[in-house]
């Protein structure tokens, strides 16, 4: 899982070095939307290094497909927006705790729940000033707490990389978290409310 998360975050930072602006926003890769920006991300990790993620591709579930290897589920988390104001639910990306929802846990539920034989992984870029207006290790904690103890998901230990000197005046920084997530075996997840 390091290995993943130290190639994601070369490709972020090659994106960022791009100066290419998603949309009006301002250049740098902080305001990529995750489609668009994972899409990027695994155009770049199969042209950079092709035998590790040999026929890489963007899917609806996963959202990236490594045959034979990983089955990725990503998230973005940004506290502030392209102007410098915090965004409203910016946390939401990450905790809420429900299936079918869009969240990295409703993500872990479903890659729980996925019968492909590669391994699980859930990947979260998160943005923050160069130095942090607002400690994401809170959210981070938040999120396997949830994850492990509340519905018994199988996440295993936490990766990290980080991509410093970010372009974006408000995104400076961008942190590459990972984790590799177990199969459920065929079961779901624990109900917290039972």
């Amino acid at each position: 899982m390091q290995q993943l998360v130290d190639d994601i975050a070369e490709a972020v930072k090659y994106i960022d070095r791009s100066g290419v602006p998603f949309k009006s926003f301002l250049p740098g890769v902080g305001p990529y939307g995750e489609p668009q920006l994972v899409k990027l991300i695994t155009k770049r990790l199969s042209e950079e290094h092709g035998n590790r993620y040999k026929g890489a591709r963007t899917c609806r579930t996963p959202d990236v497909l490594i045959p034979g290897r990983w089955a990725l589920e990503f998230k973005i988390v940004r506290p502030f927006g392209d102007n410098g104001i915090e965004a409203e639910h910016w946390s939401q990306n990450l905790l809420h705790p429900y299936r079918g929802n869009v969240s990295a846990i409703g993500d872990a539920i479903k890659l729980a729940e996925y019968d492909g034989a590669e391994q699980r992984g859930i990947i979260v870029i998160c943005y923050e000033h160069e130095s942090p207006r607002i400690q994401l290790s809170v959210l981070l904690s938040a999120f396997e707490l949830i994850t492990r103890q509340l519905l018994a998901l199988p996440l295993s230990e936490r990766y990290s990389a980080s991509v410093l000197d970010c372009i974006h005046p408000v995104h400076q920084r961008a942190t590459i978290y990972g984790w590799p997530l177990g199969s459920m075996g065929g079961q779901p997840p624990s109900d917290p409310n039972s």
